[in-house]
């Protein structure tokens, strides 16, 4: 089977044009891993830039990449149509069986539906139902993705749901869905757990610094347990630009509790930093107003690091029939307080019993097989 996958490649998304070899989201990189042990699958990665970039031709034997240069005009502004074109011309040149679009964010979604191949979209992030949270303005990005999105789930053959929120949100709109999380990169499983001991509670919270994760209120809830005199420390990892109003006040702010020695901001980290992060913590603080999956959350508990986390969207079939897993209610900041505080008074532990159930559940290649699985059942309806 010959597979075109599109997804962003990261260079694109933070405008690092200068590195020589693509990088992805995530969970589409782990599903690439999960694809590399598939030699049968013939995977074509498809990513548009706005500026010309070196990549290799190959990721791995049975995957090959396609950077594709689409100028600026080519992109929101005119709903994507230079980024379909190119796309459309490269999978004529590809002829792959099936056209995969990684997520509704960007341009991947509506490449695929006019890809004139069969296709199939996952929803990583839920476009509409943000703009309607957070009543997006017209005319802005958020309002333009929701309408993209809106636009291209009634028009592929199905969508692969993350979550059952993401489920529930999408059904209505698409001819057909199937539940697929979002793969656990391979890494978290392979490398071994080096805890270390330490005499002060160190948590983390990973992601990208918005209204949406709220880092702003769990540096507040921290700032309190720090002043009742508890042993605590915060670390934040995730991208934060000053352009954007909230992160640059959560970066003044968290500047202030780097001073007094209760947190601190570690930016951006690869793969490998995030790993000896959470080897070296004990507990994440994952506590967004809204999330489709959350990816952070099995990385955590692979590692076999306590989860604090809201109720909402994939964390609750993430966090399911797993004790290191706490959830409270998406404003419940007192039952947070209170769970840290009780957590840190009783020597603050760590998780010992999540990794197994993790691996068997998001592993990438069970991930892959089942992705493979569904792309065999489009295929075969279609015959």
């Amino acid at each position: 089977m010959r597979v075109a996958v599109l997804t962003t490649d990261s260079r694109e998304h933070y405008k690092d044009y200068d590195r020589s070899e693509p990088y992805f989201g995530a969970a589409p990189e782990a599903l690439l891993s999960g694809f590399k042990e598939m030699p049968e699958i013939e995977v074509h990665v498809i990513s548009c830039l706005q500026h010309q970039v070196s990549s290799p031709p190959k990721l791995a034997p049975n995957i090959w990449y396609h950077g594709l240069h689409v100028p600026r005009s080519g992109w929101l502004r005119t709903g994507y149509q230079g980024c379909i074109r190119a796309v459309r011309s490269r999978v004529r040149a590809v002829k792959p069986d099936i056209v995969h679009g990684q997520g509704t964010e960007r341009d991947c979604a509506i490449c695929a539906v006019f890809s004139g191949m069969p296709n199939v979209i996952t929803i990583h992030g839920n476009m509409a139902e943000l703009a309607r949270l957070f009543e997006a303005r017209w005319g802005s990005y958020q309002w333009f993705a929701a309408r993209i999105e809106d636009f291209t789930l009634s028009r592929t053959a199905g969508v692969f749901c993350n979550s059952a929120y993401t489920e529930k949100l999408v059904k209505p709109r698409a001819r057909r869905i199937w539940r697929v999380a979002n793969p656990v990169r391979e890494e978290f499983f392979s490398t071994a757990v080096s805890c270390h001991q330490s005499h002060h509670a160190t948590l983390l919270n990973v992601g990208v610094i918005s209204p949406r994760k709220r880092q702003i209120e769990v540096l507040e809830v921290i700032r309190q347990l720090h002043e009742e005199g508890l042993p605590i420390h915060m670390r934040f990892i995730g991208h934060a630009t000053e352009a954007d109003p909230y992160a640059k006040e959560f970066l003044q702010q968290v500047g202030v509790a780097a001073t007094k020695g209760y947190a601190c901001y570690l930016g951006l980290l690869p793969t490998a930093g995030i790993i000896r992060c959470f080897d070296e913590a004990q507990g994440v603080i994952h506590f967004p107003s809204e999330e489709a999956f959350g990816l952070v959350a099995p990385e955590a508990l692979a590692r076999n690091v306590r989860l604090f986390a809201t109720a909402v969207g994939g964390l609750v079939d993430i966090a399911s029939e797993l004790p290191d897993a706490h959830l409270f209610s998406v404003d419940d900041w007192d039952g947070l307080k209170g769970a840290l505080r009780k957590w840190i008074n009783e020597g603050f532990p760590r998780g010992k019993s999540a990794k197994d159930t993790i691996l068997a559940r998001y592993s990438p290649r069970v991930i892959a097989q089942h992705h493979c699985g569904i792309y065999r059942e489009v295929l075969s309806s279609r015959r």
